[in-house]
């Protein structure tokens, strides 16, 4: 009995829980009624309205016919379209050889540019300067006076002692007089020969102490920034300029201990050293070569590198204290197997070629890169002169697998590189 009561009292519940919902169904269901009785045969509007609705009706009809038949259409050309065969077009697998041959590795190691000499030149007394006999940037000879202090202090002192040692002389002179006519006696004048010569010392020390406010150039060198001007009261110690001598410039640069450890055993069985070449901002390689004139004594052992210094001259005086640059130590590797670089595969850091044994067969091997060029790789241990390497197609092989190739002499491979490995 609940559930027929139930089942009675359903639409009436839907009515109450949604009204809205219920209005809009009642609304579509009445103008679905109107408009299409009259196809039926049954007329429920008066003749006037009951055409117009018809009118309405028919508009609709047609406009859902041709829709119908654009969307059947549509659907038909999507689904029974031709699929086009997807045509990929495998790269043919090319294989060629090592080459033995000697090669020019270089080695590029940032650098820093310093003057063989420079330093501070600084004021040995205090007053006001009196002359700046130079300009900024300005080249000097040793010996040339570029500054001068007016010490009065010291210009006075010198005076005073020179007025000591011209009394001492006198009274020296007339004591010697009077010796030789026997009024005094030889001790007096040794003792005023010994006052004579006290003061004469006493000028020189003044003479020497005013000739340092004199300030000559200690070598020949470039005068730097002015760090006094004219008229400026200077103290003891106080920087007036720097002065550096770019004759010769020292150039540092830090190598690591695998490169110093073959550097200093290829000098202890006599090979040949390294070109060192110079090469400056604007990729500008300077126009002198350099040598190594020195290697520090420890290692940094945060870096794990040792400071080199490669001295360059500089006639030109185009390098200047302070400089940057790249140092180039280019040598020769007789011999060397080489490959190219996109002969190889990189894994987890370690380089891997495929090589087809004489069964066609392709097996990946891992080598070991002894040096790196532009497109090739000199290979320390891995493969050799006579074996294959698959140079294009390395992607499409599979290890142990049969390949078909075409080979390329490696002298022709050279001469065409053009891409690094991956």
């Amino acid at each position: 009995m609940k559930r027929i009561l139930s089942a009675l009292l359903g639409p009436f519940r839907f009515v109450y829980r949604r009204p809205i919902t219920s209005l809009m169904l009642l609304v579509l269901l009445s103008a679905g009624v109107v408009m299409w009785a009259p196809k039926l045969g049954v007329a429920i509007l008066p003749p006037p309205y009951a055409q117009k609705v018809q009118g309405y009706a028919d508009v609709l009809g047609a406009k859902a016919a041709r829709l119908k038949v654009v969307l059947v259409s549509k659907y038909e050309s999507y689904f029974n379209k031709p699929k086009a065969e997807a045509h990929h077009e495998e790269h043919k697998i090319v294989v060629t050889s090592p080459q033995s041959r000697d090669v020019t590795v270089v080695e590029r190691y940032v650098c820093q540019i310093h003057s063989r000499r420079h330093i501070d030149i600084c004021a040995l007394d205090g007053g006001y300067l009196q002359e700046v006999l130079v300009k900024e940037g300005q080249a000097v000879k040793k010996g040339d006076l570029i500054f001068k202090i007016l010490p009065v202090l010291y210009q006075s002192r010198m005076e005073a002692e020179q007025a000591e040692a011209q009394l001492a002389q006198l009274e020296y002179n007339n004591t010697k007089m009077l010796s030789q006519s026997k009024v005094v006696s030889q001790n007096e004048v040794l003792l005023l020969q010994a006052k004579l010569a006290k003061a004469k010392a006493k000028m020189d020390l003044a003479k020497a102490e005013l000739n340092f406010t004199d300030i000559r150039a200690p070598f020949d060198g470039i005068v730097d920034r002015l760090h006094e001007q004219l008229g400026s009261l200077i103290k003891e110690g106080d920087v007036l300029t720097t002065l550096s001598d770019n004759s010769t410039m020292w150039v540092y640069f830090n190598v690591p201990e695998a490169q110093y450890l073959e550097y200093t055993i290829g000098l202890e069985e006599h090979k040949e050293e390294p070109k060192i070449e110079l090469m400056l901002a604007g990729d500008r390689k300077f126009d002198q070569l350099g040598k190594i004139g020195a290697i520090e004594a420890m290692f940094n052992n945060e870096t794990g590198n040792i400071s080199f210094r490669a001295d360059f001259p500089n006639p030109k005086r185009l390098l200047r204290h302070g400089q940057t640059g790249t140092v180039l130590l280019s040598k020769i590797s007789k011999d060397a197997v080489v490959i190219p670089q996109r002969a190889t595969f990189e894994i987890l850091a370690k380089r891997f070629v495929y090589v087809v044994g004489e069964d066609g067969k392709a097996r990946q091997r891992e080598i070991t890169i002894k040096d790196e060029m532009d497109d090739i790789f000199v290979v320390d241990n891995g493969v050799k002169v006579d074996e294959k390497i698959i140079l294009e197609g390395v992607r499409q092989v599979h290890e142990g697998e049969v390949v078909e190739y075409e080979f390329s002499p490696p002298e022709m491979v050279m001469a065409n590189l053009k891409n690094r490995a991956e």
